[in-house]
């Protein structure tokens, strides 16, 4: 179901964001996050320093774009680059209000991250109840997953606390595209869904709220199948040229990219990572994924960002 804004307000105060993980999906969550009026501070964290400096002057860089292009002032930017900071230590997202996981598509990585992260956020004082809004100074902070398709359910059972875990899920480019789904787990309350649908709302980007945790959510469930599709296409002869899918598609169907190259763009193994996932979490042979994909993953024709996948690229 499409999630309006709610009526009442929720955040109170600028909240302190943190994203866990500085790759390209969480330079771009965190630079959404620092762009807005609602955000005090944005905290990346990651491992690697070198990925954290990376994030830094690849947001400064789409910034930069930004600005040249007349979509936001050069006051702006610099106000959204004085909010964010970095560091290599999960320990001090303590204090934040929301967290955003953006590690790589990984259960038992996100797991393990969700588990770490339980011992270091501020404890929950009070369970949210009926229609209570959430609190952050009493309900604690609400630990959000940025997935495609793992199961919220799952990833939230590494926690003490399910209440607070819900999904949310960017899409890529983060800057660009304006929807982000929302995903409850089982055991999810209604009073962090709310939240996560202002926040959403306040950032500029379009929330849609799914009703259940099921494998793909609303997005992956139809996508994924569409390109595997035409991957069975392509090995079939339905037709052995892959520019004539993807213009049939384009034309026929006028969407502004063909299938396969979407695939390419994707990443060919995420696009095969999240059949795997349909195939296995719905048990239906329709989401077995095409053969012919699996060859291009094993041969790391990954797409445009290995410089091959359907297409080549220079």
């Amino acid at each position: 179901m499409s999630a309006p804004p709610s009526s009442r307000t929720l955040m109170p105060r600028l909240l302190r964001f943190g994203v866990v993980g500085a790759g390209q999906m969480g330079a771009g969550i965190a630079q959404v996050l620092a762009s807005s009026s609602s955000a005090s501070s944005v905290l990346v964290t990651d491992t690697s320093t070198s990925a954290l400096t990376r994030s830094v002057e690849g947001i400064a860089s789409s910034l930069a774009r930004f600005v040249s292009k007349g979509r936001i002032s050069a006051d702006a930017r610099d106000a959204a680059m004085h909010r964010i900071a970095t560091s290599p230590s999960l320990d001090d997202l303590h204090l934040c209000d929301v967290i955003v996981e953006a590690v790589p598509e990984d259960e038992s990585l996100k797991r393990q991250m969700f588990a770490k992260l339980d011992h270091i956020v501020r404890p929950q004082l009070e369970t949210p109840s009926g229609t209570t809004p959430w609190d952050f100074d009493k309900n604690g902070p609400i630990l959000a997953t940025n997935t495609s398709s793992v199961s919220i359910t799952r990833i939230a059972s590494a926690t003490r606390n399910a209440s607070r875990v819900v999904g949310v899920h960017f899409m890529n480019p983060v800057p660009i595209m304006k929807l982000v789904e929302i995903i409850p787990g089982a055991d999810t309350c209604q009073a962090a869904v709310e939240a996560s649908v202002q926040i959403v709302n306040d950032i500029g980007k379009v929330p849609v709220a799914a009703d259940a945790d099921r494998p793909g959510f609303i997005v992956n469930r139809i996508l994924m199948p569409y390109i595997n599709e035409a991957f069975f296409a392509l090995m079939e002869g339905v037709s052995r040229d892959p520019h004539a899918i993807d213009t049939a598609m384009q034309l026929g169907t006028n969407v502004p990219m063909g299938p396969l190259t979407l695939a390419d763009h994707i990443g060919l193994d995420t696009c095969l990572s999240i059949m795997r996932v349909l195939h296995h979490g719905l048990g239906d042979d329709k989401y077995r994924p095409c053969p012919l994909l699996v060859s291009y993953v094993d041969a790391q024709r990954l797409g445009k960002k290995a410089g091959r996948g359907v297409f080549e690229y220079k």
